[in-house]
């Protein structure tokens, strides 16, 4: 690089940067999700689970887990050379909740993560976004050993609008998440240009 020019000749891009949450229910697996695709070290707030907080955290269905998000993960992965995405873990046990409204302050958009052994632990945070109009996807986490449902009752029954796009994923695996992180920008990017239309006619 010479003078702030590329080898080509041409001007360094400045990326432009965007904010996307990653939210669902406790041991979804949202800070598996954030580690998974980030090009640093992840931050990461986790505490040990304690008998003081079992009859608070349901750990049905995730019983191997021990530790939990208490504030928030933080990752960054680089799309392209012009677009890097900073990904925000949200807790997901309801006393942790109060923090949402700061997290999603300049959001673009989010990922809400379901496990189909507890769908309704993701129900909150569909009801968040959508209240507060802030586009989302669906990223159902495919753990190994979990039954499989078709796309459309998984849809059913969380009664998600026809426009919400609902994607098939794997938090532990780079290229999936990926998959879905495009996903919410292709997303987020449609929904804002039909409320720029919407509020010009």
């Amino acid at each position: 690089m010479i003078f702030g020019r590329s080898e080509r000749g041409k001007p360094p891009v400045e990326p432009v940067t965007l904010k996307i949450l990653v939210a669902g229910g406790f041991g979804v697996g949202k800070t598996t999700l954030v580690g998974a695709v980030s090009e640093i070290r992840p931050l990461r707030t986790e505490e040990l689970l304690t008998e003081a907080g079992r009859p608070v955290d349901d750990t049905s269905g995730v019983e191997g887990k021990h530790t939990t998000t208490v504030a928030m993960d933080f990752g960054r992965i680089t799309l392209r050379e012009d677009l890097v995405l900073y990904l925000f873990g949200t807790p997901g046990q309801e006393r942790f909740w109060f923090m949402w409204d700061e997290l999603s302050e300049g959001a673009l958009g989010a990922v809400v993560l379901a496990d189909t052994r507890r769908l309704e632990d993701c129900f909150a945070a569909v009801d968040y976004f959508e209240r507060r109009s802030i586009p989302f996807v669906i990223g159902v986490n495919c753990f190994e050993g979990a039954a499989r449902y078709p796309v459309e009752d998984i849809r059913q029954a969380l009664d998600l609008d026809e426009g919400v796009p609902l994607l098939l994923t794997d938090a532990r695996d780079r290229e999936s998440v990926k998959e879905v992180l495009i996903g919410v920008v292709q997303h987020a990017m449609a929904y804002a240009a039909e409320r720029r239309q919407t509020v010009a006619t």
